[in-house]
């Protein structure tokens, strides 16, 4: 088995409180595993069924280790037992996997100092008076005389740490909704700097999201003022920032609320943060290559996109929207870049469609019954009758004239211009004088 120990230091009296900081880290570490449970002052996992799905016990230490640092880890130990682990965490010793026989895990535990194993901690001043300075010297001493001067959870701490005895853990749960909050180690007064306490909370929030295999498309940054602040001030403010997609990368989600509160004016210094996931949704498990996968460069349109609007604001980046309708001034819709784009697919339109469309119909002259644009047209193809718009209804603001309806019935042909190439024109039905229009070019 595969333990791993993930050790908080001791708050000192101004620090906040290392039972929520523990509770925090315990719920981050639920997306590598769902054994996770509170020793002490550390967070214990067991991993040995998540090594390979996290691409090796090299990348896994790696991952752990480079994001448990920003939530206040300062030492990582591996080892076959969960006691073990502890041990070795508060050691300094990283490695207490056995990688040969002759490597055994006694070895290392022997010439750890008593302190390091929780249970022996009362009994380090006795045991010391009597030579007794690390646990190989405890496991020395005659079992019965231990038993007797000491209290029996002594031997069977030693007995779990060297894997001679099974452990019992109370695991940890994944909370059904995410709610975490930060208190500063010092007032902020500019919105900029709540990013650094903020980037925390986006850790803790992006391993809740992976371990309930969810992303978030809106999330709350929380912010309380300072209890010397003006009265007019208020108790505090909040910002909340939105994603096309559902989204779990703490580096993008971190870039995409550090566009935001650069635009953010504080009323009043800071002391807490609090950060809530207001809409998530299940990510759909994606599919890996055998082979491994090349260096990704730079980002995806909608991750840019994302970080634009934050940037220069949401009425300010377009994208277009594909609608279900056969009209083709109404086909493409224009709308803010951070809105989610259709889930379903969309059919498009039967026939050719040209590949530049004129914003407004051009009426053509008419010689006869034929349709002239630089010459007289030669129709190629068609009709292709393209027909309604009795829904989309426009009012006016004069109460006199009534509103109308975009209603069309046209059928559209490709036509050939001697001088102008080929064409897309269309003939009108419901006029009382039929017109032909220039409404495409074919490149």
């Amino acid at each position: 088995m595969r333990w791993s120990a993930l050790l908080l230091p001791r708050p000192d009296d101004a620090s906040p409180s290392i039972d929520a900081a523990l509770q925090a880290l315990a719920v981050w570490a639920l997306q590598f595993t769902p054994r996770v449970a509170v020793a002490d002052e550390a967070v214990v996992m067991e991993v040995a069924g998540s090594v390979r799905l996290w691409g090796g016990w090299r990348a896994l230490t790696e991952r752990v280790w480079t994001e448990g640092q920003e939530l206040g880890v300062r030492q990582l130990a591996w080892a076959p037992n969960s006691l073990a682990a502890l041990a070795l965490a508060r050691a300094g010793v990283q490695n207490g996997l056995p990688h040969s026989p002759t490597q055994p895990l006694a070895s290392l535990l022997d010439a750890l100092p008593l302190h390091t194993l929780s249970a022996a901690r009362p009994h380090a001043v006795t045991l010391a008076h009597i030579g007794c300075l690390t646990l190989g010297d405890l496991r020395t001493l005659p079992r019965g005389g231990v038993a007797r001067r000491f209290d029996k959870q002594l031997l069977h701490a030693l007995d779990q740490a060297y894997g001679l005895a099974p452990e019992i853990h109370q695991w940890i749960e994944l909370p059904e909704t995410f709610d975490a909050r930060l208190e500063l180690m010092h007032r902020v007064e500019d919105a900029s700097a709540l990013l650094f306490g903020a980037r925390r909370l986006l850790l803790q929030l992006c391993g809740w999201l992976s371990a309930r295999h969810s992303g978030v498309t809106a999330f709350t940054l929380h912010w309380a003022h300072d209890a010397m602040r003006s009265r007019s001030v208020g108790e505090g403010d909040r910002w909340t920032v939105r994603t096309a997609q559902p989204m779990r990368d703490v580096e993008h989600l971190s870039r995409l609320l550090a566009e935001h509160l650069a635009r953010v004016e504080l009323a009043a210094p800071v002391g807490d943060l609090r950060l809530t996931a207001d809409e998530v949704h299940k990510l759909q498990p994606t599919s890996h290559s055998l082979l491994p996968d090349s260096v990704r460069q730079g980002e995806t349109l909608h991750l840019v996109l994302e970080r634009l609007a934050a940037r220069l604001g949401p009425e300010r980046v377009l994208r277009p929207l594909l609608a279900e309708d056969h009209r083709p001034e109404w086909m493409c819709r224009w709308q803010a870049a951070p809105l989610a784009l259709p889930r379903k697919s969309i059919p498009g339109p039967e026939g050719p469609q040209p590949t530049f469309v004129l914003p407004q119909p051009l009426k053509l002259a008419m010689r006869g019954n034929r349709p002239l644009y630089q010459g007289e047209l030669l129709l190629l193809a068609g009709p292709q009758r393209i027909e309604g718009g009795w829904w989309d209804r426009i009012e006016t603001a004069d109460a006199e004239q009534p509103g109308h309806t975009r209603n069309v019935t046209r059928d559209y042909w490709v036509a050939l211009s001697e001088h102008a190439g080929v064409l897309w024109v269309f003939q009108t039905r419901l006029d009382e004088a039929p017109a032909w229009y220039l409404h495409g070019h074919f490149a």
